[in-house]
């Protein structure tokens, strides 16, 4: 059986806000590694909407991708987002689209800022490591 315990202590920031967790403790389960995940759909063909509709897809990409390996985002310990420089002063729409698949014990998660990603219009890449009971 899977355990998953969030670290939020005080004496950090509250990262929860920004809906991710600052630590998380995960004992048993097996541990499933993701690509990363762009806002595009299974047509390769790129949302529109700009950075949160991106967002919000390449989330429901990596919760498919967990549901095919019989699990859920619940099962998500780790975020990697890297955010094209183009986006950088435009994260609100990460924030809620986090909040939204998290919207309890989320993951921790670091943010990095790129130059780029593959294509030009993809404004965000999120990478996920999740253990699955």
């Amino acid at each position: 059986m899977t355990q998953r315990h969030t670290i939020n202590p005080d004496g950090l920031f509250d990262s929860l806000q920004y809906g991710f967790s600052q630590a998380m403790m995960v004992e048993g389960g097996r541990r499933l590694l993701l690509s990363g995940q762009v806002g595009v759909d299974e047509n390769e063909k790129t949302v529109e909407g700009g950075i949160g509709a991106q967002t919000v897809k390449a989330l429901d990409n990596i919760d498919y991708l967990l549901k095919q390996a019989g699990g859920d985002l619940s099962h998500v310990v780790m975020l990697r987002i890297y955010i094209a420089e183009a986006a950088r002063d435009d994260q609100r729409p990460i924030t809620e689209a986090l909040r939204r698949a998290f919207p309890s014990n989320p993951p921790p998660s670091s943010w990095i800022i790129v130059t780029g990603l593959s294509l030009p219009e993809w404004l965000i890449e999120i990478e996920a490591e999740a253990v699955l009971p």
